[in-house]
């Protein structure tokens, strides 16, 4: 027998059960779909599903209707598939998969001061401590503590401790790549900030024997001046040497320094005479796209740069106190403005910059109210200044986009590079048809540059998305245009 809702043991009549909603049970949704989407009421639109990423929004198809256009956006989804691929990132790990070992011990099971030392060398080099550090007594005491056994080492035995497994690791590295067939390099130029030297890291790149992509460092060197292409093209020949790949280099990716140019040139004819490059050599200069993108976007920059100051320093003005701040603040409450605080930016980073900007801009309405408030504000920027703001923001969305993809923690390989590619050029190519002139003479350079880098890796990379087997039909549609545009 039911019991009633003021608790007493009364029959409900058959049939009444029901007309209380909240005794009604919702029906659970089964589709594992469901796991990337969510049902929202919008007004005078109805129920719609969002992607949990990309916050698109699909008809939910009701009560038992199919899911289908629901799994195949989730299939294609770019922002899902970062969101995965960093959530795959895993850290360098310096024991055996599944160890449960203690690492201090030995295979037998007993301690050992030789095992100890090579943990001390792992550890310096990993933190990048001072070899002094094993004499420092607090440290020691530590070490003596946990085993009596432990033997102090002195600074040049943990030195020694170090290059005896820096030239173990090169050793094992070394008979890897033996077995590689093909090998891409990147390469680029490093300044310390606290030093005039400048140095120079050459990365390989390869697919080893379980078909899963390798990232190796091969060589950190210091450059002598007058660090010219041929003297870079020289140091990254007889580091191919040292590891005896100079006949496996598949392509060398590379800013768009000068002296790259010239470097390339070198290396390419001097691997040319002792193998056969792919393609007789049209693979082999790749161009960095995050460095194109960044000169690009610098450009654009550069031609609203009194706008930008104009922002800058209003951004500054309202933050330089908490009295103006709390002004602003008040007006932003009383106009109903529902947005972020204002952000100040990086000069040297664009995309900081992008976001100041962006965020500004919500404001815009904001500032004039506060010029009333605050006689002495004296960088107002005009309606003019943020209609340019706007359009400028709206470009460099996609291009923050595609820094992002390019970027990240994860390769950015074909299959997500290529469909952001495309998205810079149409978005380059729209606006160098824009109606406002401005737009027009600001993307006028970055086309011209896109096109020239396009044009230089087109094969490449539309060869390597078609091959991709992660690749769906229509990023290989992409490819098509691509090619015969610039061709």
């Amino acid at each position: 027998m039911a019991s009633n809702q003021d608790g007493s043991n009364e029959p409900v009549p058959q049939g009444e059960e029901s007309e209380d909603p909240s005794l009604v049970k919702k029906r659970r949704k089964t589709s594992v779909v469901w796991n990337d989407f969510h049902e929202m009421d919008i007004p005078n639109v109805g129920r719609k599903a969002v992607c949990n990423y990309c916050k698109q929004k699909f008809a939910t198809g009701g009560i038992g209707g199919s899911t289908s256009h629901l799994r195949r956006h989730s299939q294609n989804c770019l922002n899902r598939k970062l969101d995965q691929s960093v959530k795959k990132q895993t850290t360098l790990s310096f024991q055996p998969t599944g160890s449960t070992l203690n690492p201090f011990l030995a295979p037998g099971g007993m301690y050992t001061n030789e095992k100890m030392r090579e943990i001390i060398a792992t550890a310096i080099m990993i933190h990048e401590y001072p070899f002094s550090i094993v004499e420092d007594d607090v440290w020691m005491w530590a070490f003596k503590f946990a085993n009596a056994e432990f033997e102090k080492v002195s600074r040049i035995t943990a030195r020694k401790d170090c290059i005896a497994l820096y030239e173990a690791e090169k050793k094992s590295l070394k008979a890897l790549l033996m077995g590689v067939k093909k090998i891409s390099i990147t390469t680029d130029m490093w300044k310390s900030s606290h030093q005039i030297a400048e140095y120079m890291v050459i990365t390989g790149h390869f697919i080893n024997s379980e078909w899963k992509l390798q990232k190796r460092v091969l060589s950190f060197v210091k450059v002598p001046p007058p660090r010219r292409g041929v003297e870079v093209a020289d140091a990254i020949f007889k580091c191919l040497q040292l590891w005896g790949i100079e006949n496996k280099i598949f392509s060398v990716s590379v800013d768009n320094a000068a002296y790259n140019d010239v470097c390339i040139r070198n290396l390419k004819s001097t691997l040319a005479r002792n193998t056969n490059l792919v393609l007789g050599g049209q693979l082999f200069h790749v161009r960095c796209c995050a460095h194109i993108l960044n000169l690009l976007v610098q450009h654009g920059l550069s031609q609203i740069k009194g706008i930008i100051e104009n922002v800058r320093e209003s951004v500054k003005y309202v933050n330089h106190s908490d009295s103006r701040l709390k002004t602003f603040c008040d007006i932003v409450k009383k106009m109903g403005v529902k947005e972020r605080k204002l952000v100040v930016d990086c000069p040297t980073r664009w995309n900081s910059t992008y976001e100041m900007l962006s965020v500004a801009s919500k404001f815009k309405d904001v500032f004039p109210e506060y010029k009333e408030w605050e006689p002495h504000y004296n960088y107002l920027p005009s309606t003019e200044y943020w209609e340019k703001v706007e359009k400028v923001c709206h470009l460099l969305e996609v291009f923050t986009h595609a820094t992002n993809v390019m970027s990240g923690t994860q390769y950015p390989t074909a299959n997500l590079y290529l469909p952001e590619v495309f998205r810079v050029k149409q978005v380059i190519d729209a606006a160098a048809e824009d109606n406002y002139d401005f737009m027009r003479g600001m993307t006028r350079f970055m086309k011209d540059k896109f096109d020239k880098y396009w044009g230089e890796c087109n094969m490449l990379m539309a060869v390597a998305s078609v091959l991709d087997p992660r690749c769906k039909f229509h990023v290989v549609k992409i490819c098509f245009p691509l090619i015969y545009k610039s061709e």
